[in-house]
């Protein structure tokens, strides 16, 4: 007999044995019970987390018949009667399961529409399962609105999908809709100790609380996850073997850096990266493996002793939560989090590592000394040597100086300054603005970042298809369908021809940065596009220096409105006054900023 991998063996035959969905699970079993039903349901959520499962679970509540062959509808499904037993074996008649990543257009939907005007052949109900069903073009959608609202009696539709942003609100408005939520690591861990355990196959917990921390939530990735481990472990979990296949990085590392950084010992740090690099660990993997530690010590920060005691890896977490400030903690939580995405920007890895750790270096604490290299240091300070022996002391992190204030001369400048015109509390308005210094005396520099008094907006070249372009990227980037380097891809790159007539439509983009003419980036801005038109479109990406970019746009309107502001405050009556009033007042640059 052939092997039946873990996640198709034990998937759930009723509601019964489902796990971590308590919730839909409930509100199925009382509609069922009360006979309360809705002609249509979409289960949203993340996958491997049984939005499939639920769907068979409630066609076979909908169509079993009990083991005498006389039963009703039930939140119970016998599970030995034909339609059980059939909906199990996804070969039951009245059961439809049509996948919309591969069968998304009009043409599967016209079909499926005109299947549901026949009567179930042996059945109480039809159910027609769409899945990821965000991916149906808006023509196959809207051909499917009339049936959706006003089904036959006989029929009932089941939408599945990963993506509900996708999802036209007329769709949405007619559905019942059931958010299924991602599993604790615990539920995760939970169930292959149960799994496992039914198989016969040894295990002990750090291999099981690594697949579960791998599984990110999706039952149906720990039980592969669970699969591939046995096979790469001869039979067996160990923790050491399924770090090895994972390539999780062991918590000892995370600690290291974290007890570095907390020390400020930038030569620690360093050779930290070294040993990760000469042992072949993942940058990724440690900056998660940190984020981790750094999670469960902010949360014994804010509320000590809540950290999980019988966690292994977490039992020197009160130690290290007293090495950082609460706020020193988030920051490096948000670098370390945040730093995952630009590793793949370099070529190496371990470099990109480096930087985003010696970024924390540069928040020196209240209190502590600067760094040598810092030029503001005082003549009678000294480098800080690291202490490796003793924690570094708590203290918080230096803080941004107040803004400017408006800092009225000793001497009374020439015009005094209680004129009928201006009176001299309305300085106070301007305190942002202006500085005033007496008679003689050389000018303060500025304490805000300096910028050009006149601000010039040079136009954007721009080309047939900039306006189109340009709109387009704004619309995907407002309803959130790009984001991060495939958002910059669209915002750095330049529309240069669209050929209509092909098939489907070639769109040719100019992208100067090589790291972003990743396949992968365009693959996933042309599903944006097809999303947004409604058609697949093929993109070209070409080398070039692009001249007409929604990010050059962009720039030349902000330099527009930067110079529009300042121009404002410059010909401001009050402000013209106040400047002739006192003849050492001045705009400090960078001050004025557009609202």
């Amino acid at each position: 007999m052939s092997y039946v991998v873990l996640a198709r063996k034990y998937r759930p035959r009723s509601f019964a044995q489902m796990v971590g969905q308590e919730h839909v699970v409930q509100a199925l079993t009382n509609a069922l019970t009360q006979g309360r039903l809705h002609h249509a349901y979409l289960f949203t959520g993340t996958r491997g987390i049984g939005k499939t499962t639920v769907s068979r679970i409630l066609a076979k509540s909908l169509n079993c018949t009990g083991a005498d062959g006389r039963g009703g509808i039930t939140a119970e499904p016998c599970g030995v009667c034909q339609a059980c037993t059939e909906i199990d074996a996804d070969r039951y008649l009245d059961y439809i399961e049509l996948d919309a990543a591969s069968n998304r257009s009009i043409d599967e939907i016209r079909d499926l529409i005109e299947r549901a005007a026949y009567k179930p052949g042996i059945g109480r109900y039809k159910v027609f399962m769409i899945d990821e069903a965000h991916q149906l073009t808006k023509d196959a959608f809207n051909a499917l609105l009339k049936t959706l609202e006003e089904p036959p009696d006989y029929l009932k539709f089941v939408l599945a999908t990963t993506d509900p942003e996708k999802m036209l609100p007329t769709v949405l408005s007619r559905c019942l809709q059931f958010n299924l939520r991602p599993m604790a690591p615990a539920t995760v861990r939970d169930h292959l100790r149960q799994v496992l355990a039914s198989e016969g196959v040894p295990f002990d917990d750090g291999s099981l609380r690594l697949l579960a921390r791998a599984a990110r939530g999706s039952m149906r990735d720990g039980l592969s996850l669970a699969d591939q481990a046995i096979a790469y472990g001869g039979g067996r979990l160990a923790e050491d073997v399924v770090r090895t296949m994972l390539g999780s990085v062991d918590r000892s590392h995370a600690r290291t850096l974290v007890q570095a950084l907390a020390r400020r010992d930038g030569a620690a740090v360093l050779a930290a990266v070294d040993g990760l690099r000469g042992l072949g660990l993942s940058a990724a993997g440690t900056l998660e493996e940190m984020a981790l530690l750094l999670q469960q010590m902010a949360v014994q920060q804010a509320v000590p002793g809540a950290v999980d005691a019988q966690d292994p890896e977490a039992a020197d977490v009160p130690v290290l939560a007293g090495l950082l400030a609460p706020d020193e903690t988030q920051l490096l939580y948000s670098m370390v989090l945040h730093g995952r995405g630009e590793l793949q920007l370099m070529s190496d890895e371990y470099g990109a590592l480096t930087m985003v750790l010696l970024r924390f270096l540069a928040f020196p604490p209240a209190g502590g000394a600067l760094p040598a290299a810092r030029a503001d240091a005082r003549p009678t300070e000294s480098p800080r040597e690291p202490t490796r022996e003793a924690p570094a002391t708590r203290v918080a992190p230096l803080r941004a100086p107040s803004p400017p204030a408006l800092t009225l001369p000793a001497t009374p400048p020439v015009v005094a300054a209680a004129s009928p015109e201006v009176p001299a509390a309305n300085a106070e308005d301007f305190a942002p603005h202006l500085q005033l210094v007496p008679p003689g005396a050389s000018a303060p520099a500025a304490r805000y970042e300096a910028a050009p008094a006149q601000v010039s907006a040079p136009p954007v070249p721009t080309h047939t298809f900039g306006d189109r372009w340009a709109g387009l990227v704004r619309r995907l980037c407002e309803q959130g369908a790009v984001t991060a380097l495939v958002r910059e891809l669209a915002l750095q790159s330049g529309l240069r021809d669209v050929d209509a007539q092909s098939a489907p439509p070639r769109w040719q983009l100019v992208v100067e940065r090589e790291t972003l003419r990743a396949p992968v980036l365009r693959d996933k801005l042309a599903a944006a596009l097809a999303a947004e038109l409604g058609q697949p479109v093929a993109l070209e990406l070409e080398a070039g220096v692009p001249e007409d970019t929604p990010s050059r746009r962009e720039a030349a309107e902000r330099q527009r409105r930067q110079a529009a502001a300042e121009e404002t405050i410059r010909n401001d009556p009050v402000v013209r006054e106040l400047m002739t009033q006192f003849k050492t007042a001045r705009i400090v640059p960078g001050s004025v900023k557009p609202i």
